[in-house]
């Protein structure tokens, strides 16, 4: 009965990868159509890495960090400088100039985004030592100072040469096509899933439940959170640098504490603990914020300008979405819970039940 079970949540899986395959292909064959539903689906996709991500380090481990727009940073400007085409490298650092070091650096973007996830991943194992020291809001309040250490840093005069400070860089090369941009994110997601269901995982686990009974254990504290803030910056920055060719041009801006924020959204919406949560969660804000746009643009209705519609209302709806979802799912759309055919199916079955009940009650009240 078990192996049923089994065999057919792999063929539910497998018609479900063929539909999204389908999906890509055809969006992909009509890119010109729909240029604006690509980019949305690419921006949720690139989110979903950087939520998981987050969710790495805090749903699993336990450990509160507000630093993912830093090493975002860092990713982003790995790739972007690693990536741009050394003939137009003049027209980019046009104020200063460039470094000679970096003047005809170039190398494939897959290759960039690797050097990227090393490159936070070392960053956070030198910061890790004093901050993951602290617990709970501390760390978080140490990690979001980083983030913005991180920004002013690259935005500094000092280098121009290299991050081209506040001007920004552009002219990174974009996605060759979508199955790309979903295959990458695609793959980081699987990774830090097969790394949640490791030995380690588990570690990190017992890490978030109780760090007394852990190191009663035997696990090295300090050791299973610096490996998780490492691995989870490295995926942060390997995020960071998928942005990076998702949006071809890059400055300090990009990476303010809002989008910090943004990813912490996503990851409370979709669920604490919940990897699949997250993925929802991603594709549902970005989304939604776009879908909603139409409440930015006045709407007259027989002659008579309707207020309420102007800019910034498109926030004030989403915002009371946020809110009702809140209200209906307390620990997120997912909880702590996995996606699962068969949860799926219950659901489904339950609605009727659901429906009928309800009747019946308004029935006994009206009566």
């Amino acid at each position: 009965m078990k192996k049923k079970a089994i065999s057919k949540n792999k063929l539910y899986s497998l018609i479900a990868l063929l539909f999204v395959i389908g999906i890509l292909g055809m969006l992909q064959a009509n890119s010109a159509q729909y240029s604006y539903q690509i980019s949305i689906l690419e921006r949720s996709a690139i989110y979903a890495v950087v939520a998981v991500s987050m969710n790495l380090l805090t749903g699993f481990t336990g450990l509160f960090s507000l630093g993912q727009a830093g090493f975002m940073a860092i990713g982003a400007y790995t790739v972007a400088i690693l990536t741009i085409p050394a003939d137009t490298r003049a027209s980019v650092y046009y104020v200063d100039g460039i470094a000679p070091a970096i003047a005809n650096l170039q190398c494939p973007f897959w290759l960039a985004l690797i050097l990227a996830g090393l490159f936070s991943a070392a960053i956070a194992a030198i910061i890790g030592i004093p901050v993951l020291r602290l617990k709970s809001d501390y760390l978080a309040i140490a990690t979001l100072g980083f983030s913005e250490i991180i920004r002013a840093v690259i935005s500094a005069p000092q280098l121009n040469k290299i991050t081209n400070g506040s001007y920004g860089l552009k002219n990174i090369p974009a996605f060759p096509n979508l199955f790309v941009a979903f295959g990458l994110c695609g793959l980081c997601i699987l990774l830090m899933v097969l790394l949640i269901n490791s030995s380690y995982g588990r570690a990190f686990k017992a890490l978030r439940e109780d760090e007394v009974a852990a190191q009663a254990m035997g696990l090295n504290l300090f050791r299973y959170k610096e490996l998780a803030f490492v691995i989870s910056s490295f995926f942060t920055g390997v995020g960071g640098g998928l942005l990076a060719i998702y949006m071809r041009s890059i400055d300090s801006k990009t990476f303010s504490i809002n989008l910090t924020y943004d990813i912490l959204l996503i990851v409370v919406l979709g669920g604490i603990g919940s990897v699949t949560g997250s993925v929802i969660g991603a594709f549902l804000v970005t989304a939604g914020r776009e879908w909603l746009r139409f409440f930015d643009n006045p709407l007259t209705i027989g002659g008579i300008d309707i207020p309420l519609f102007r800019s910034g209302f498109r926030m004030v709806i989403f915002s009371i979405l946020l809110m009702a979802v809140v209200l209906f799912y307390r620990r997120g759309i997912m909880g702590s819970n996995e996606f699962s055919w068969e949860g799926l199916g219950r659901l489904i079955r339950s609605i009727p039940n659901k429906l009928k009940r309800k009747s019946k009650t308004q029935k006994g009240d009206n009566a």
